[in-house]
C-alpha cells in the first residue's frame, strides 16, 4: 500500500482541504496509516496532477483561499484496482519492541518509562477511537451498526485500530509492570558478599 491510496481511501469521505486531511489522519486514518503534513500535502499534489483528485479553490472572508479535494473517476478506479490486488501480510516493525528484546543487557529504567508512555499514549487513541465509533454508530448498538449502519469502511479500520491500541496499552502496561517487579526483586536480592 502506498500513502496515495489512504489519501484516496480519506477522501471517499467527502470533499476535504489539505488542512482537514491531516486532521482526518489523526483521527480516523492514524489507526492504519501514518503520514507527516508535508506528506500529505505532497501527495495532494501528485493526486491531482494524475488526475485522480480534483481540487477546486473557496475564497474565505478574511482567511486565506482554501482548496478542497474530491476523488475523480480516474481515483476511484486506481482504488478498485488497488483493492482487487493481493494485500501483502501486515508486518510490525516498532522500536520500542527493539529495545525490550535488548532489556535484559541495557538499564530497564528508560525502557519501562517509554513502556508507560506507549500505554498512555495507546489508552489515549482508545478514548479517541471510542468517541469516533459512537459518532459514526449514533443510537444504534454496534451489532446494529455492523449489520445496516453506514459507512461499514471507515468503522471497520476504526474498529481494528481501537482493538490494535487496547492490545497495544494492555501489553506495554503488563510489560512495564513485569520489568518493575524483575527490576525490584534483582535490587532487593543480596549480592555474593553479602550473603557471606
Amino acid at each position: 500500500m502506498s500513502l496515495r491510496h489512504a489519501v484516496l481511501a480519506a477522501l471517499l469521505s467527502g470533499e476535504y482541504s489539505g488542512y482537514q486531511l491531516t486532521k482526518a489522519f489523526d483521527v480516523g486514518v492514524a489507526n492504519f496509516w501514518y503520514a507527516r503534513p508535508q506528506q500529505l500535502y505532497s501527495e495532494l499534489s501528485k493526486l491531482e496532477d494524475g488526475g485522480l483528485i480534483s481540487g477546486r479553490d473557496v475564497v474565505q472572508q478574511a482567511r486565506p483561499t482554501k482548496r478542497l479535494f474530491t476523488v475523480t473517476d480516474a481515483g476511484l478506479a486506481e482504488l478498485a484496482r488497488f483493492a482487487a490486488d493481493v494485500g501483502k501480510p501486515s508486518f510490525i516493525r516498532d522500536d520500542l519492541l527493539v529495545k525490550v528484546q535488548a532489556v535484559d543487557h541495557v538499564d530497564a529504567a528508560p525502557v519501562i518509562a517509554q513502556l508507560d508512555q506507549r500505554a498512555a499514549a495507546a489508552a489515549a487513541k482508545v478514548e479517541i477511537l471510542d468517541k469516533l465509533l459512537l459518532r459514526f454508530r449514533g443510537d444504534l448498538d454496534e451489532e446494529a451498526y455492523l449489520r445496516h449502519g453506514t459507512p461499514i469502511g471507515p468503522y471497520l479500520t476504526c474498529l481494528r485500530g481501537k482493538r490494535f491500541e487496547q492490545e497495544h496499552h494492555d501489553w506495554s502496561v503488563r510489560a512495564a509492570a513485569l520489568l518493575r517487579d524483575r527490576a525490584a526483586r534483582n535490587h532487593s536480592a543480596p549480592t555474593p558478599d553479602q550473603a557471606r
